[in-house]
């Protein structure tokens, strides 16, 4: 496994969500319904489907902008 430069984390928060599930929640039959949070963002949605979930998630990884990465700078 390619391990993350030792000045980037692997995980960044422009890319945390909170994912709360109701109690009915199944995932062995695929049912899922509950809550979901972007970290940054803070937008957020109720979700039916694990489907309705990822949809949700996917959306705000292609449309939320995340900061530009930092470059090195070269010393002079």
């Amino acid at each position: 496994m390619q391990q993350p430069p030792k000045d980037e984390s692997p995980f960044s928060p422009y890319r945390a969500f909170v994912v709360q599930f109701r109690a009915e929640t199944d995932l062995g039959h695929r049912h899922c319904t509950g809550r979901v949070e972007h970290v940054v963002s803070g937008r957020a949605t109720h979700f039916a489907s694990l489907e309705e979930l990822l949809a949700f998630m996917t959306w705000v990884l292609t449309t939320v902008r995340t900061p530009p990465s930092k470059k090195l700078r070269s010393s002079k």
